[in-house]
């Protein structure tokens, strides 16, 4: 059984036979016993981005009244639907995100409930993913950052850009416009500043070269 639980970069959650690289969660958002989502997709602003392995602790997907375990292709794709490392079980990685946001912002190091805060206005129109203008040329672009072009999503990785699917991201396409940036602006900020997502290894990144700024 295909639980509903795979989160796309339009920040839905699909039942998608898609394995992830992490997991996350925005809350408590469904039912136990049937292990189906609820209506509501959020309960929390607090969209983390979590590993999948933390401490040998094991979990029942869906199976609990804990927090809903949501899956994610990579952390770009994370990202783009809005969430952020998690302080508990990736603590390395939410600091290097803090530390990024702050130095792209030019602020002093912000709480997890003011980045949330800003994420949630950035990630949210009206019940709806909310969809940015595209804030610099298509090359200039960090790793990580994805965009929408033709209704498709895409990842930016070493010079390319490529299509997410529901099977996983296609062979590096040219694209030269896009209609909209998916990655929340604060997120993209961050990203520029130098944080490095975990990105998917079929998109074969070469970490020698430097994130443009």
């Amino acid at each position: 059984m295909t639980l509903q639980n795979r989160v796309t970069p339009f920040g839905e959650i699909l039942a998608i036979p898609q394995r992830g690289m992490f997991t996350g969660n925005r809350g408590i958002i469904h039912d136990p016993s049937t292990r189906t989502l609820l209506k509501r997709r959020w309960t929390s602003k607090a969209w983390l981005i979590c590993a999948c392995e933390f401490q040998g602790r094991r979990r029942t997907v869906m199976g609990g009244q804990s927090w809903t375990e949501l899956f994610f292709l990579d952390e770009a794709i994370a990202l783009a639907a809005g969430h952020r490392p998690c302080f508990f079980c990736r603590r390395n990685a939410a600091l290097a995100f803090r530390a990024a946001w702050a130095d792209a912002r030019g602020e002093k190091i912000p709480s997890a409930a003011a980045m949330d805060a800003l994420l949630h206005r950035e990630r949210i129109d009206h019940g709806r993913k909310r969809i940015h203008p595209v804030p610099a040329p298509l090359a200039n672009m960090p790793d990580g950052t994805v965009v929408i072009a033709n209704g498709s999503a895409f990842t930016r990785a070493d010079g390319s850009f490529y299509r997410w699917t529901e099977q996983g991201y296609g062979a590096p396409e040219r694209v030269e416009q896009a209609d909209g940036l998916l990655t929340p602006p604060s997120t993209y900020a961050a990203l520029r500043a130098g944080y490095l997502p975990i990105m998917h290894p079929d998109l074969r990144i070469n970490r020698q070269i430097p994130t443009l700024k």
